[in-house]
């Protein structure tokens, strides 16, 4: 439990001092957002602040408290620091300093923005980067949520199609198209918030019953050498 707690505190202590580092060595200004200069309707829209802060949390956190678990179980308690480091220099930092820019570039994607400052070649280099990442990410955010909820099912002692992990798997894909090609505020405005509520109730549950079960969480230093999967 000290481990998670020292770990919990380095989190909010990055957030406050180096997030407003990080926060002074960018600069933002009252600049108008896409969402405002080139509202079209479909693509860039006004959303009220709420929205907005459970859609970054749903597409930041979706599946972290279920990968988050298996890498504790997989490599012990010095996930704590994989976590925590990775978050406040990597994760975080990259997440805002990538939001600025786009922002700052009427929404353009990472590789239009690599073109802007560092060139055609780095444009195309980082068109063919992104694509195979995005279809490396969007088979993880498929394939996971397919799994869970035909194990559920199965657990749940279901049978037939619903514990079939093809069904949800074609399920969840055309959802993402359907999600992708219709304006953002009829889906992702409207149905992530709702999720993005789920997963904080889901989260302070958790936390809860940590805390009123007596779950003893395991401590950096007294596992610190298991930093590989069981097995390799």
């Amino acid at each position: 439990m000290i481990s998670f707690l020292l770990c919990l505190a380095l989190l909010i202590g990055g957030y406050f001092i180096y997030g407003s580092l990080v926060d002074r060595t960018f600069g933002p200004d009252d600049r108008e957002t896409p969402a405002v200069k080139i509202n079209d309707g479909v693509d860039y829209m006004v959303l009220p602040q709420w929205k907005l802060f459970m859609i970054q949390l749903l597409n930041i956190a979706g599946l972290g408290p279920i990968f988050g678990a298996l890498s504790g179980a997989l490599w012990g308690p010095v996930v704590f620091l994989w976590i925590t480091f990775g978050t406040i220099f990597a994760g975080a930092v990259h997440d805002y300093f990538s939001g600025m820019l786009s922002e700052r570039n009427e929404g353009a994607s990472i590789s239009e923005i690599s073109g802007i400052y560092l060139g055609g070649t780095m444009k195309n280099v980082m068109r063919v980067f992104s694509v195979v990442l995005l279809i490396m990410v969007g088979t993880v955010f498929a394939v996971g949520p397919a799994g869970l909820i035909q194990l559920l099912f199965s657990n749940g002692g279901s049978t037939g199609i619903l514990t079939n992990k093809l069904f949800w798997l074609v399920l969840i894909l055309v959802y993402y198209f359907i999600a992708t090609f219709m304006s953002i505020d009829k889906i992702i405005g409207k149905i992530y918030p709702v999720f993005g509520i789920c997963l904080i109730i889901m989260a302070v549950g958790v936390a809860v019953g940590i805390f009123t079960k007596g779950y003893v969480i395991p401590e950096i230093w007294n596992n610190f050498t298991n930093m590989h999967p069981q097995g390799t």
